[in-house]
């Protein structure tokens, strides 16, 4: 019943259904549970009514821009554009929150204080607490070249789940469903290297390397150079991809030139899932997952994988046991073996 509302759709990490918040989905929904003889509650979440927005310039009062030396350190360590975006909008919001105070004035009792209000009062993820701290530690570490610093505010651990992974039969069926040519062989990259996104966009035509049939990836995360597998079905498509668009730096190329960008890729994909009647969240990262998982459940050594994939560390790499069916078909249930 779900399924036939406005804008459905299933959230993994907090196992619930989300719909369009309108009048008539209530009704429906109100009246199927009547009719399922099912409890029904409406609860407006109070909380949620209670989260203070992020400040914005025109709130702040003589707004304060970020120090140029903050932004110069970021470049001149090589930071990647998408974490540079992201310090500086941390560090932005914590300069701004303490707006009449002078940065080398603020201590560390007002780091703890403001970390407390993102938890508190922002209500903000996991993810955003730790990027605000490392922005922050960013600046009185590497800029100012002060003393390590710790920072710490208790909060729930983050639920530990499973990445989404496509069978070998499902990454086929989304395949076929490409009918351009660009697009299938940049989606067909993705998971032939087990790719990133972003390594799979600044991909250029001399890195991919038909004579030893590997990827070269320059510069993935951490800055790393590594090689990756190269398809010799892929090598196939990629040759006469070339000879039809004519790449110039870079392999994917958007419409206006330059590099394709990531949120077309990510609807190429939402596509052809869609027409494959995929009914998993399948994003460009789940074509990396499901590499891995394949690798492995083909007998592939798993420290292999860990190379392909970039992963500094084989904890990370180990995620795909837990992913697996290999091994798991072959365990006879014990609740077969009952007379009954």
């Amino acid at each position: 019943m779900i399924k036939t509302l406005p804008f459905y759709s299933w959230d993994k990490d907090n196992r619930w259904w989300t719909i369009a918040h309108t009048e008539t989905a209530l009704k429906q929904l109100e009246e199927f549970c009547r009719e399922q003889a099912w409890s029904y509650k409406f609860i407006e979440d109070i909380r949620h009514l209670n989260q203070k927005p992020r400040l914005k310039p025109e709130d702040v009062p003589n707004f304060r821009q970020i120090p140029r030396e903050y932004s110069d350190k970021l470049s001149l360590l090589r930071y990647s554009q998408n974490t540079i975006r992201t310090y500086e909008n941390c560090f932005s919001e914590f300069i701004n929150y303490y707006n009449t105070k002078e940065l080398v004035n603020i201590d560390q009792g007002d780091i703890q204080r403001y970390l407390l209000y993102l938890v508190q009062e922002r209500q903000v993820s996991s993810s955003y607490q730790n990027q605000a701290i490392n922005a922050i530690k960013f600046y009185y570490e590497k800029v100012l070249n002060g003393p390590r610093r710790i920072y710490y505010i208790e909060r729930p651990r983050k639920e530990q789940t499973l990445p989404t992974v496509l069978s070998e039969e499902e990454t086929a069926a989304i395949f076929s469903k490409v009918i351009n040519l660009k697009h299938k062989c940049l989606l067909m990259t993705c998971y032939s290297g087990g790719l990133r996104i972003s390594e799979v966009l600044n991909l250029k035509p001399v890195d991919i390397d038909s004579s030893r049939m590997l990827i070269q990836v320059k510069g993935g995360k951490g800055k790393k150079d590594r090689v990756t597998i190269l398809s010799v079905k892929l090598l196939g498509m990629l040759r006469e991809y070339y000879k039809k668009y004519k790449p110039g730096e870079y392999l994917f190329t958007g419409q206006m030139g330059g590099k394709y960008s990531a949120r077309s890729a990510q609807k190429v994909l939402k596509e052809a899932s869609r027409k494959a009647g995929i009914k998993k969240k399948v994003t460009l990262h789940t074509l990396r997952h499901s590499f891995a998982t394949h690798l492995l459940e083909n007998g592939t050594d798993i420290r292999y994988i860990q190379s392909l994939l970039g992963h500094a560390s084989p904890k990370t790499t180990q995620i795909y046991t837990h992913i697996t069916t290999k091994g798991i078909d072959q365990i006879k249930n014990p609740l077969d073996k009952f007379e009954i």
